[in-house]
């Protein structure tokens, strides 16, 4: 057993055919004690990744995808941290919710640069709502040691993003569908509870779109928004094809009048991986961000 993760059954032998050091530390936000894993390379590249970690979620990540995503990166060079927030993991305290946990971002990056020294600049690395914290931290601090973001399918839910999305992907992809109109004149297919549905969702996205249209609030959403219009440098967008999630967020950006012109906007590089899932879940899918993460950083630091 590794005293890095505990639980994971080939830390010691991964660790070991790998020229970095890799350990486990705690440290403290809000007067809570974290839970982070620090990997240092033997020669440190001069930018490191901290990887925000989504929840409900640890350190380790689904299907291990952070912690063999930090190995990889550190054994290319690239110091990595991760860690569990407030609430999540190892870590003390209430659970905090996504657009809540920059005090635990600060002081992760205030104890990265500790543990490596070398690093003198950041890149913020997060999937789904950890993408969502990565633009929401900048936003709030302009926190001149972030170097660069990497995010992937970021999360931006609300009632009318989903529905819009559900009639525009889920219902309109129904009906183009061959087996949906075969099963439809047989019988098997409950054409009035369709309906009830999709005009329900109808609905909802009008409704949540006039009380959106009378609010003075600044949603999550305009947030990340100003984040990533006003962060100049850097920024990786992976998006998934088979994720709602990343079709929510293509979605509000279309639409929206404040995302208009970021996804193409110079210094963001876009990648689409149009088979994979929310998480990466294949190997294969995994493996293709990691090798891109690694291009992306040798091209943009190097």
């Amino acid at each position: 057993m590794c005293s890095a993760d505990r639980g994971d059954t080939k830390c010691s032998r991964s660790v070991a055919i790998m020229n970095f050091d890799e350990h486990a530390f705690t440290f403290e936000s809000d007067r809570e004690a974290l839970v982070g894993v620090v990997a240092v390379p033997a020669q440190p590249s001069h930018v490191g990744v901290l990887i925000i970690v989504g929840g409900p979620q640890y350190r380790v990540g689904s299907h291990r995808q952070f912690l063999l995503l930090a190995r990889a990166l550190a054994s290319e060079g690239v110091p990595t941290l991760r860690f569990d927030c407030r609430g999540m993991g190892d870590s003390t305290g209430d659970m905090c919710a996504f657009d809540d946990i920059g005090p635990d971002i600060a002081v992760a990056i205030d104890k990265f640069h500790d543990h490596c020294p070398e690093v003198d600049g950041i890149v913020l690395w997060g999937l789904c709502d950890g993408a969502s914290a990565a633009l929401l931290y900048w936003q709030a601090t302009l926190d001149r040691r972030i170097a660069g973001m990497v995010l992937l399918n970021p999360w931006v839910r609300s009632d009318a993003i989903l529905a819009k999305t559900h009639i525009k992907h889920y219902y309109g992809q129904r009906l183009l569908e061959k087996d949906f109109w075969i099963k439809l004149v047989a019988g098997k297919v409950n054409f009035l509870r369709g309906m009830r549905g999709f005009m329900g969702n109808l609905v909802l996205a009008r409704n949540a779109a006039e009380r959106s249209s009378t609010s003075e609030a600044i949603d999550f959403q305009d947030r990340m928004a100003q984040g990533m219009r006003s962060f100049k440098g850097p920024t990786l967008l992976i998006l998934s094809g088979r994720d709602l999630t990343a079709k929510e967020f293509l979605e509000h950006a279309q639409v929206s009048s404040r995302w208009s012109g970021l996804l193409d906007r110079a210094g963001v590089d876009r990648h689409d991986l149009p088979e994979a899932d929310h998480t990466f879940s294949l190997a294969r899918w995994s493996q293709d961000v990691e090798a891109r993460t690694l291009r992306w950083l040798r091209e943009s630091f190097s």
